[in-house]
């Protein structure tokens, strides 16, 4: 990932994590990647499925000398209670969770009113060449890292209720920046109880 960081994401971790404020949770966090993109004013959460993945990103933020809380959960099935966070981000980690739209109606359920998403994902190319490698390289992404390469978020994030307030496509369309609200008004949408143990 390192050099992957420098040449194609470093870029979108930086979109989506500075427009990140207030309280913020960041999905499927892996190893703290996006820490040094935040600002010092943000109160940071990081949730991820793997406890060794959260025990390098507690270790990067210690170096940094960030406060962070850290949760081990399932994108899936959050346990946190309904419209808890200002800002939601995910960087590069729809593409592996097994049900992305779960994961978005979580994330829409945790996110206060009005409170913003921010996504930076790779996503199905709409140039036909670049698609058919992505078709051909998918099952081996999937079979080495459980990493679909066609996905699309947008349409999800449009049918679960969030205001699209900007989409950028980068590297041949691979690369999607997407930043959307959940709006200020909402009808409850799959609220259910959740243990609340995060602060």
């Amino acid at each position: 990932m390192q050099g992957l960081d420098r040449w194609l994401f470093a870029a979108g971790r930086r979109w989506v994590c500075r427009q990140a404020r207030g309280d913020v949770l960041e999905v499927a966090a892996g190893s703290g990647r996006n820490l040094p993109h935040y600002d010092q004013d943000v109160r940071l959460a990081l949730q991820d499925l793997s406890p060794g993945m959260l025990a390098l990103a507690r270790a990067r933020a210690t170096a940094l000398g960030r406060h962070v809380t850290l949760h081990v959960s399932d994108a899936q099935a959050l346990a946190c209670p309904n419209d808890r966070f200002d800002t939601v981000v995910c960087t590069l980690g729809l593409c592996t969770i097994p049900d992305e739209r779960r994961a978005l109606e979580e994330i829409w359920r945790v996110l206060r009113p009005g409170g913003c998403l921010f996504l930076c994902e790779h996503v199905r190319s709409p140039h036909r060449a670049i698609r058919l490698v992505q078709y051909v390289l998918d099952p081996i992404a999937y079979l080495l890292a459980s990493d679909h390469w066609l996905r699309d978020p947008l349409p999800l994030v449009q049918q679960i209720g969030f205001e699209i307030e900007r989409v950028e496509r980068h590297a041949f369309g691979v690369l999607e920046y997407l930043a959307a609200r959940k709006p200020s008004r909402v009808e409850a949408v799959g609220t259910y109880e959740v243990a609340n143990d995060w602060p």
